[in-house]
Formats: C-alpha cells, structure tokens, sequence
C-alpha cells in the first residue's frame, strides 16, 4: 500500500514544522505504535505493564524526534507509512527490552529498586529529607512544564491520565513529554 495522501500531507507538515503537526502525528499513530509494543512483547513472551507499554511508546517518539527526525526523513515511500513506523517501533521495543534483560541479568534493575525501596519509609527521615531535597533542587533546575511532570508521575504517584488532566495535555503527549523531562533531568544532574 502506497503512502496515502494523508500522511504525506502530516509528514510533510511535521517535517516543515508546522505548528500542531506534532501533535497530529501522535494521535494519530500512537494507537499503530502502542499495537506493536504489545504484539512484540507478546512475541518475546513478555508482559508488560500499561505504564511500561507507555514508556515504550515515549521512547519510540523521542527517538523519532532525534536528529533532526532523521528516522522520518528517511521515508521513501516505498511502503505504507504505517509499515514503515511499525518497522521502526519493533527495532526500538527489542532494543529496549534487550537493554532492559541485559542490565537485569547484571543486577542494575534490583539495584535500582533497592536504591528506590532505600529511599523509601525504611530510610531514616533526615536522610529521606535529604533525598527530597536533592529530588527538588533538580527538578527546580528543569523548565517547569518538565519539572511538574516529573513531580506527578514519579513524587506524587500519578497515572499518565491523571498527570495530563492536571497539566492541561492530551494524555498521547504526556510520554513523549515525560521522555523528553528524563533526559533532561539525566543531562542536568551530569553537568
């Protein structure tokens, strides 16, 4: 199936940087984008969370955002649009969950956890405050809309919904969003 009118016509728009085009393009493939997730998690025998099957779906966009939307402008039209970001998607979630099963084989993802059970109720409290306090200084040093995001998903304990209700977003931008906050939050905490 050749590329349709339609998505020539938004990938066009979103290349040339018209102003909502972005927003365009995540409604609508993110349904296409988090179909595949599933389809390739399932494939590998995985199970995943709807938050974790969100994550991916950011990571897929701010991957698409890289350098300059080099993966989009790389569309020939030689397939369907939606082939080819099915393509793409499939490549970051096996990438993703590889990375994932690498670093859990090594025992980074339960030493992270033990970091984050560490920081817990079981810590004492003027080392928890200390930790608050460390968590609020960088998110002060992010622009605001990330900072509050960050703040509500990962502080507060808000569901992507809840978050995007709260920031006044569509609940398809809040990932994207969220990806584009961490790695900002990681650049600002390595300077």
């Amino acid at each position: 199936m050749p590329l349709t009118d339609l998505d020539r016509k938004l990938l066009n728009e979103l290349l040339a940087g018209h102003g909502g085009s972005w927003k365009q393009f995540v409604d609508r493939f993110s349904g296409l984008i988090m179909q595949v997730i599933r389809q390739t998690a399932s494939a590998h025998s995985l199970r995943l969370t709807a938050d974790d099957a969100e994550d991916l779906c950011a990571d897929t966009f701010s991957e698409l955002l890289q350098n300059d939307m080099a993966a989009l402008r790389s569309f020939r039209g030689r397939c369907s649009f939606a082939t080819y970001l099915a393509v793409i998607t499939r490549r970051i979630v096996v990438r993703r969950l590889t990375e994932h099963r690498f670093m859990k084989a090594l025992g980074h993802v339960k030493a992270h956890q033990a970091a984050v059970d560490f920081a817990s109720s079981d810590a004492p409290a003027s080392r928890q405050v200390e930790y608050r306090d460390q968590v609020e200084k960088l998110l002060m040093s992010l622009p605001q809309d990330a900072g509050q995001l960050l703040r509500m998903i990962y502080l507060e304990g808000l569901s992507y919904a809840e978050a995007a209700v709260r920031l006044g977003l569509s609940l398809n931008s809040v990932g994207p969003m969220l990806s584009r906050a961490r790695v900002a939050a990681a650049v600002t905490q390595r300077g």
